[in-house]
């Protein structure tokens, strides 16, 4: 948009802040080779588009707004004198994308000193070539900055990943092996006591009637009911009263594995009634080992189930095999961010998960907002270690408008109202030097706001802090690269 061309004093130019310290003769060209313009109430230029002039407000009002999540969201609004924006970056030149980064109007006339964008650029390198190099300097080194901790930050996150994965999986995999160990040693018993069976006075129905019990009992061990502990101490009082009146040496210690496999007093009396009296010792031993290999097959299998399981968590986690952009279910991710931070999180702060599965999946890149519950969760753990390592972490999800609402609440100190405003800026930080880069909360709001078109609220005082992350329903793929905004 155009405005109505104004004469152009360099007085009034030079009582602009940004001009104050210019002699007369740079005054002189400025005027000449740009111009001043009277814009109405309305647009100035839009976010996006080629940045061709630098504007600085003589008077008036201007607001700059930034599109986030296909709504404008006001920035600043100010009639302060001498406000600046536009191709603020010219003098950068290709080295990065020439586009205004926001978007401008005005609310009432307002004057504008207008330098093309050419002009503004050339000026910078000739008045202040020491400033443009100092410039160049902070903002590509800011960038390299940004991209190597950004690194690091990516690093330290599949830290946690191996750190949870292998606390997780070393509790299985150790009850695998020690379930595996007891199992060899229980079937090398099993084949002693079938030999000592077969090699007695027994008849060949007398055997094979065993052998159906024995296939029974096997069966049964896996239908066992779960029992209440008062309900098994009296099953095991009554199944070890049983073999004390039958002879069976050391009843006491066979009584809880039959327990444990669901077997019952009843079903001591149908072996007792299938095999001979002086059989029934041995047959007791034998099938004692038979529910204590079944037993063990389940543990090794519930191990093993449990392993895969974590397997697949921490492949959802960092969604190794999947692309980088689908729909996908929130709760999933959350689910498997919580497993592999659960030896983080620690045992004495609480998890409670408030999930509307009413919800449904959205177009997200999952790995990147496994790596914002990553951060919040772990900013919230923090926070809670700070006061003494106990506390709740309540992560919720909920459906606001058109938008998915997931919540991460924490019962630590709170965030410093004075703070605040600064916890998603760049490098900013609360944790022991060493400890926090900084920038886990910037990343966490350029993939929610910059990839995902969401935003990230935040509501604190001491006690219950609660980081709020909102993501469109039915959010379009962003034309930003995927590695762009994560840098």
């Amino acid at each position: 948009m155009s405005g109505r061309p104004m004469p152009c004093s360099p007085a009034e130019i030079g009582s602009l802040f940004l001009f104050e310290k210019l002699a007369p003769e740079q005054l002189g060209r400025l005027c000449s080779e740009g111009r001043v313009e009277l814009f109405d109430p309305g647009p100035v230029y839009a976010e996006g588009d080629p940045a061709t002039c630098f504007y600085v407000m003589i008077e008036g009002t201007v607001v700059l707004s930034r599109r986030v999540g296909g709504e404008d969201v006001e920035v600043i609004r100010t009639s302060q004198s001498g406000v600046y924006s536009g191709a603020m970056q010219a003098y950068l030149g290709d080295r990065v994308p020439q586009v205004y980064n926001n978007s401008m109007r005005v609310t009432e006339p307002t004057r504008f000193f207008v330098l093309p964008a050419d002009t503004f650029s050339s000026i910078m390198l000739e008045w202040f070539p020491m400033a443009v190099h100092l410039l160049e300097g902070l903002f590509f080194g800011s960038k390299n900055t940004q991209r190597t901790v950004g690194q690091r930050e990516r690093l330290l996150a599949l830290g946690t990943l191996s750190a949870g994965l292998t606390h997780e999986l070393n509790n299985p995999a150790a009850a695998a092996v020690r379930a595996t160990a007891t199992l060899r040693e229980r079937v090398a018993k099993m084949r002693h006591k079938l030999s000592v069976i077969s090699s007695g006075p027994y008849d060949r129905e007398r055997l094979a009637d065993l052998i159906e019990i024995q296939e029974r009992t096997a069966e049964r061990v896996g239908k066992a009911p779960a029992l209440s502990p008062l309900e098994a101490s009296d099953r095991e009082d009554a199944l070890s009263d049983w073999m004390d009146d039958h002879d069976i040496a050391e009843g006491w210690r066979l009584a809880p594995t039959f327990v444990q496999a669901g077997l019952d007093v009843d079903w001591l009396e149908q072996v007792a009634a299938a095999v001979d009296e002086d059989m029934l010792p041995a047959a007791i031993g034998w099938l004692n080992y038979t529910v204590e290999t079944e037993l063990l097959m389940d543990e090794i299998e519930d191990s093993t189930t449990r392993i895969s399981h974590l397997v697949d968590a921490a492949k959802q986690y960092s969604q190794l095999d999947r692309a980088p952009y689908q729909v996908a279910d929130v709760h999933e991710l959350l689910d498997s961010t919580l497993l592999m931070l659960s030896g983080k999180i620690g045992p004495t702060i609480k998890v409670v998960k408030d999930y509307d599965r009413a919800l449904p999946r959205i177009p997200a890149y999952p790995a990147e907002l496994n790596q914002v519950w990553t951060n919040l969760i772990d900013n919230a753990v923090a926070a809670m270690n700070d006061t003494g390592g106990d506390g709740t972490l309540t992560v919720r999800t909920a459906r606001r408008d058109d938008h998915l609402v997931v919540e991460f609440g924490d019962t630590g100190p709170g965030i410093a109202p004075e703070i605040r405003n600064r916890i998603f800026d760049p490098f900013f930080t609360t944790k022991p030097v060493g400890q926090g880069t900084g920038l886990g909360l910037d990343i966490s709001w350029r993939i929610v706001v910059n990839k995902h078109h969401g935003s990230i609220e935040v509501d604190s005082e001491p006690g219950d802090t609660r980081f709020r992350v909102l993501l469109p329903l039915t959010a379009a793929e962003p034309e930003t690269p995927p590695d762009e905004e994560t840098a």
